[in-house]
Formats: C-alpha cells, sequence, structure tokens
C-alpha cells in the first residue's frame, strides 16, 4: 500500500471540461483529507474516499474546507493554492492527504504523501501550503 504523490489524472482532463472553479469568491469549494499509511492512492484516485482516512481527536471524516487563493499566472505558468489548514488540539497520525472538489462529486485534485507518519498530540496538526507563485504554487500548470 502506498500513497503516490500526483495530480489526478482524472483532474487534468476535467479542468478543460470546466469542471473546476479555484476562484476565492464564487469558485468552487475544496477540501483537504489526511489518510493513514495504509491508504493506496495516486494519479488513478478519481474521488474522495473514505477508505483509510486518518481518524483522531478533532479531525471529521471528510477533512476540512480549503480557503482558495485566485488563480494567478506569472511567465508561461499558470497557479493556484489554499491558504494554510491547521485541524486544532488534534490527536492524530497522518501519512498523506488529498485535496478534492466537495461542490463537484467529490473529485480528485491531488494526492500528497508526507514521506512518512506526521502526528500530533492534542496540538496543531497544520498543512503548510507552498509560496503560491509560479515555481512553488502547490497547483501549477506550465
Amino acid at each position: 500500500m502506498a500513497i503516490t504523490q500526483s495530480m489526478a489524472t482524472s483532474f487534468k482532463k476535467e479542468l478543460l471540461e470546466g469542471k473546476h472553479n479555484f476562484l476565492a469568491s464564487g469558485g468552487n469549494s475544496f477540501k483537504l483529507a489526511l489518510y493513514t499509511s495504509s491508504a493506496t492512492m495516486g494519479a488513478a484516485t478519481t474521488a474522495f474516499t473514505t477508505t483509510n482516512q486518518a481518524s483522531g481527536t478533532n479531525y471529521s471524516s471528510g477533512g476540512s474546507a480549503l480557503t482558495n487563493i485566485n488563480p494567478a499566472s506569472s511567465g508561461t505558468t499558470a497557479f493556484t493554492d489554499f491558504a494554510d489548514l491547521t485541524f486544532g488540539t488534534a490527536t492524530i497520525t497522518a501519512r498523506g492527504c488529498m485535496i478534492y472538489n466537495d461542490t463537484n462529486a467529490d473529485r480528485n485534485v491531488a494526492v500528497f504523501d508526507f514521506g512518512g507518519d506526521k502526528t500530533s498530540t492534542a496540538g496543531s496538526f497544520t498543512i503548510t501550503f507552498p509560496t503560491a507563485d509560479a515555481s512553488n504554487a502547490i497547483i501549477r500548470i506550465a
């Protein structure tokens, strides 16, 4: 079992079909769900699943809503990002996460592997997103 970090293949196609709107105001709602090391997810994963989702104090099934940052571009790269997400006073262990479109059939956007189990015990479990620019944003199209 493994979490393979990747942008979902279905997401790439769905972008061309207009199924994902990342605008901060009036766009779709996106969520981030946490998963254990038992999860098997990658580019072929098409939608959010509860299978091997993490569980713990102050973490609800389905994860939490993300705050969209408006898409932008720099040079020939378009990008979008999200505000950092914190699960407060959480007791949880997770190996990776999935960003998915909660507005549109829970479609998978991307899967991320933390490179090892990450744990918080009655503390903050924070997902820190990279700088929202053409070289670092979590979602980039070059």
